[in-house]
């Protein structure tokens, strides 16, 4: 296959692995089980160890098949490096692991997935301080700035109130300052929106979600996208500064947050995950577009109080989604107005379904303040708009007529 030629994003996803050579002339990278790499010469061994030429390990570092990924989820990035883990939270947790010492200050998006706040809560323990602001205001996040800031992150889309940080300005913000800036791009994926194009020097994307899309594997991945200059990060160990100054990021997050942490992914989850990859626009494009309907079906039903989604006029960020992604994503969420139960609601759908996850080809459902996020408590949730009524839907590829009368059907049954 061509390397030169710029191919459009299925066709170069769907070919990606072939342009380094699979064995036997397999379509697909096989999955490599063994979790030890034999070398002939010792020599080798040691040199590939002392990272002065390319070759695995050990399979807590990454092997071939999960090496196909990363190479398959760079491509979607445009970046420079990818390392994947065992999970989002996973990759998140590596960040912080690898990055961050006692006395450092992070500023935090408060619209946030519900584990990744209580990640923060546990990395606040130990002795970072932590920021939350509303980041939909670039403003925000500059008053909140320290000179011990050394990250600022954001997600794209929240979960699940669908707030949309200010994420160009925000980018501008941290290349001024020299600060790292780590975006979230799991809710809208590197087919709606790359942010690599607003200045995020580290992408990260919950592979679990609409990559894999199958709700059958989980994953997680970490892209440096380049843009971020490691010279100015204080926390980098001089024995990762060997290499060139744009492999120091990875380098460190692979050994302290990869080999020392352990959160691996295993080979037979990268091959769901990859395969999976490969039909990311053709379900992006029909999700999103169910999306829309759904929430245009919601907004205009007299029960329903209210509706959170970006693809509509009446939503606070509607004009800078329609700027910054090539379509609104795939997550909604919605209040129904007092007197109505939201459990008989969600028992009365037939088609969409109870349950926790995102980027699935069915659409799911579930009542947030019950469940995701109930442990952060009622304060929390508060601060974050999220009401004790709030629904939040991750939208599927059924067929959309099917989709809508569903939900209507639990409507008019309310």
């Amino acid at each position: 296959m061509n390397d030169k030629k710029n191919y459009g994003f299925t066709t170069t996803i769907l070919h990606n692995d072939r342009r380094k050579g699979i064995e036997h002339g397999s379509l697909h990278k096989p999955v490599h089980t063994s979790v030890a790499f034999g070398y002939a010469d010792a020599r080798q061994l040691a040199s590939v160890f002392q990272g002065k030429e390319p070759g695995f390990r050990y399979g807590r570092q990454g092997n071939p098949t999960v090496s196909a990924l990363e190479d398959k989820v760079n491509q979607m990035e445009q970046g420079v490096g990818t390392l994947c883990f065992a999970t989002g939270m996973g990759a998140i947790g590596a960040v912080f692991q690898a990055l961050l010492r006692a006395g450092d200050h992070v500023v935090s998006s408060s619209f946030l997935f519900g584990n990744t706040n209580s990640l923060w809560q546990t990395t606040m323990a130990q002795g970072v301080a932590v920021s939350f602001v509303d980041a939909t205001s670039v403003d925000a996040v500059a008053a909140a700035i320290t000179e011990q800031t050394r990250i600022v992150f954001v997600e794209t889309i929240a979960n699940p109130r669908t707030q949309i940080a200010d994420l160009a300005r925000i980018g501008e913000l941290c290349r001024e300052r020299g600060i790292l800036y780590i975006v979230d791009n799991t809710m809208t994926t590197p087919y709606l929106f790359l942010p690599k194009a607003v200045g995020a020097g580290l992408v990260v994307n919950a592979l679990t979600k609409s990559i894999a899309g199958h709700g059958m594997a989980l994953g997680g991945s970490l892209t440096d996208t380049g843009a971020y200059d490691w010279t100015k990060f204080p926390n980098i160990y001089e024995n990762y500064k060997k290499a060139a100054a744009k492999q120091w990021g990875l380098a460190q997050i692979r050994a302290k947050g990869l080999r020392d942490f352990g959160a691996s992914l295993a080979p037979e989850a990268a091959h769901h995950i990859a395969v999976g990859a490969e039909t990311l626009a053709l379900r992006m494009e029909r999700t999103c577009a169910n999306a829309l309907a759904l929430a245009r079906l919601l907004e205009a039903d007299e029960r329903v109080a209210a509706v959170y989604y970006p693809g509509l006029a009446s939503h606070p960020q509607h004009k800078l989604a329609g700027e910054l992604f090539r379509s609104y994503g795939s997550l909604l969420s919605f209040e129904l107005k007092d007197g109505i139960d939201c459990f008989d609601f969600l028992n009365r759908l037939q088609l969409a379904i109870p349950a926790s996850n995102l980027g699935d080809t069915r659409t799911l459902i579930i009542p947030v303040a019950h469940t995701i996020f109930y442990e952060m408590g009622a304060e929390r949730r508060a601060s974050m708009g999220i009401a004790e009524s709030l629904i939040r839907v991750s939208v599927g590829i059924e067929d959309t007529d099917d989709l809508l009368a569903d939900f209507a059907s639990a409507l008019n049954a309310s």
